[in-house]
């Protein structure tokens, strides 16, 4: 298997991101394809033990893509950037997936462009997996798609649980349509359309579809795939984030407010820390954009070396379950009836 990786991409390239990817080949025994501005990456190399290793290439690439790009235009116009160059290099097999940590939007625009959608789906979007338990909970979308319509959301909801199935294990992974209440008849027009789609598919024996669901009930384990509109989803995600942010902070300064809350915090501290290491974006490693013809993996925007670990390991397990596969063999039954 051959990783492909933008060296240049993300806050802390090209040092945090070569020293990933040579932590994940000696790891995981892939091979990696960094790709960047060739003689940055090659210092990067030699400074963390990778400049011989005969598994790890590097392809040059002059341009780089950063956050002040127009993220509809970054790849047309810096053809030789680390992204476009990556992406190509997946859209012609010569790897089998691609991770960056950079521009988020630029990423999803070369990817849909250049790797291209799966034919049939209409629109990729953002799949990532929120700790819940042993096995998480997959959301999709969380931002690539503000406005959507029924038939995106029901090839979402075959996306996710195809994706969920994969990586958590889970042969008939339950699908949830987040909305404003548990009642058929609750939420906006989109949300009765779609709650009529996948109740349909449901009886089809095609997804299990369990109902709606409220924001909630996303930590109860009532549900492993959560299915929304990117607006809502994105939202969503940002308030799970911030709220986990500020109850360490506050667990934090409990923690510290008297000698005897310090000696507590002594004893408990591999707890506290095995709790702050679930909530850390660095050992999610990245989110997949599902519809794509090939894997494209999107690491946050600050990884580090251990988050690009996380989606070389992330990236391995979507080429090994064939999740772009599974997608373009159900695609007829993921398509509108009138059409």
């Amino acid at each position: 298997m051959k990783i492909i990786i933008d060296a240049m991409g993300g806050d802390n390239a090209p040092a945090e991101i070569v020293k990933g990817a040579v932590e994940a080949q000696k790891e995981f025994g892939v091979d990696i394809i960094l790709v960047g501005i060739e003689e940055k990456v090659r210092e990067c190399l030699a400074e963390y033990g990778g400049a011989g290793n005969s598994h790890i290439s590097v392809v040059n690439a002059t341009e780089v893509v950063d956050m002040h790009d127009e993220p509809s235009m970054a790849c047309r116009r810096k053809k030789d950037s680390s992204m476009t160059v990556g992406l190509n290099l997946l859209s012609k097999a010569e790897g089998d997936a691609f991770i960056s940590a950079g521009s988020t939007g630029a990423l999803l625009t070369g990817a849909t462009l250049i790797v291209k959608r799966i034919r049939g789906i209409r629109r990729a979007c953002f799949c990532p997996v929120i700790p819940n338990g042993d096995k998480g909970v997959v959301l999709i979308d969380c931002g690539a798609n503000v406005d959507c319509t029924s038939e995106y959301l029901l090839q979402f909801a075959y996306m996710g649980s195809f994706y969920a199935s994969a990586i958590s294990g889970v042969e008939n992974p339950r699908v949830g349509l987040l909305n404003n209440g548990s009642e058929d008849t609750k939420g906006t027009d989109l949300c009765k359309e779609t709650h009529a789609l996948l109740r349909e598919a449901h009886e089809e024996g095609r997804i299990n579809f369990i109902g709606n669901i409220e924001g909630g009930d996303v930590f109860t384990g009532k549900v492993d795939v959560i299915v929304t509109d990117g607006f809502t989803g994105n939202i969503l995600m940002k308030s799970i984030e911030g709220t986990a942010k500020f109850l360490m902070k506050k667990i934090k300064s409990v923690m510290l407010c008297s000698m005897k809350n310090k000696l507590a915090a002594l004893v408990i501290k591999k707890d506290i820390g095995a709790i702050k290491s679930l909530l850390d974006p660095n050992e999610v490693g990245g989110t997949p954009f599902l519809g794509i013809t090939k894997p494209v993996i999107k690491a946050h925007g600050s990884s580090n070396a251990r988050a690009i670990r996380s989606a070389v390991m992330q990236a391995i397990s979507i080429v090994e379950n064939d999740i772009s596969g599974k997608i373009a063999d159900n695609i007829e039954h993921m398509k509108l009836r009138s059409e």
